[in-house]
């Protein structure tokens, strides 16, 4: 159930039919998905959020990009956005992650919001090894819990 509806024609409108159309480029795929059909309400930040989605998700970057589609997936669960979990667990899956990859991803992003609650629950102090701004004196090696 959106707060919005979408628009009955939105490329209509030629600035989303250019950013439909840059998307179907980008992806070469004719499909458009539902979170960009939904922010074809506002032209502007249709492009805007395109514009961001493209240059972090579809460009070459130091990250592989199975390994950003697992991050965003993590990312996504952790903020419980259940539309983006669904479509980058889709992604990965398109881009090669394998079923152990996706239970190893699921274990670790348990463990990881299982150790940040009990973190913040003690309000433990963050090592000064840790700290950037004491990097000199910390050691090559820290294990790191």
């Amino acid at each position: 159930m959106s707060t919005i509806s979408k628009r009955p024609d939105p490329q209509s409108d030629p600035r989303v039919k250019a950013v439909f159309d840059d998307i179907r480029a980008t992806r070469k795929s004719d499909f458009i998905n539902n979170m960009w059909l939904y922010l074809a309400f506002d032209a502007a930040l249709l492009e805007k959020t395109w514009a961001d989605v493209k240059a972090v998700m579809a460009q070459p970057s130091a990250l592989d990009p199975l390994v950003k589609e697992m991050l965003y997936i993590a990312v996504s669960v952790t903020n419980g956005c259940s539309y983006c979990a669904h479509s980058h667990t889709a992604a990965a899956k398109a881009k090669g992650m394998t079923a152990d990859q996706h239970a190893d991803l699921l274990r670790v992003i348990s463990l990881a919001s299982r150790t940040n609650q009990l973190a913040t629950a003690l309000q433990i102090p963050v090592d000064p090894v840790f700290d950037m701004d004491n990097a000199a004196q910390a050691p090559a090696a820290v294990d790191r819990e």
